[in-house]
């Protein structure tokens, strides 16, 4: 069981862990040890999770989330599956608190009659600038 707040509690059932051996360096730790955690947490059955939340959670994963609906973390950092293990479960936890932060609706904002007027003054004067830099022409 993963505590992630104080209303929100990720039961065991809701997570399946498979371990598989790791890549990269390491030598023989590498070829023998099954050592990288790859957690899945079915988030869409959740009953624990509020539909917003899911919604949010699923826009956070990306390509993480499966199309049943579940939550793929794969940790391979350490030598040590029980570290690799907490950190899939940290990596939860802090995902699951982001998706919990409800987005600041954004109000949408004029320009000011100023602003309008500087922008065009500046456009102005920058036009006068370049149309100085065309071929000298002779009046005579």
């Amino acid at each position: 069981m993963i505590r992630v707040n104080d209303t929100i509690t990720i039961e065991d059932w809701e997570l399946t862990e498979s371990f598989t051996r790791a890549q990269g360096p390491g030598g023989q730790n590498v070829n023998k040890v099954a050592t990288a955690v790859e957690l899945r947490f079915e988030a869409a059955r959740s009953p624990n999770l509020p539909p917003a939340v899911k919604t949010r959670l699923k826009r956070l994963a990306g390509r993480r989330w499966t199309t049943e609906g579940a939550l793929v973390l794969l940790v391979q950092e350490t030598r040590s599956q029980a570290r690799n293990r907490e950190i899939a479960e940290d990596r939860l936890r802090e995902l699951i608190l982001k998706a919990l932060e409800v987005p600041k609706r954004r109000i949408k904002t004029r320009p000011t009659l100023g602003s309008k007027r500087r922008r065009i003054a500046a456009k102005k004067q920058r036009g006068e600038v370049k149309s100085l830099r065309g071929k000298v022409k002779d009046d005579e």
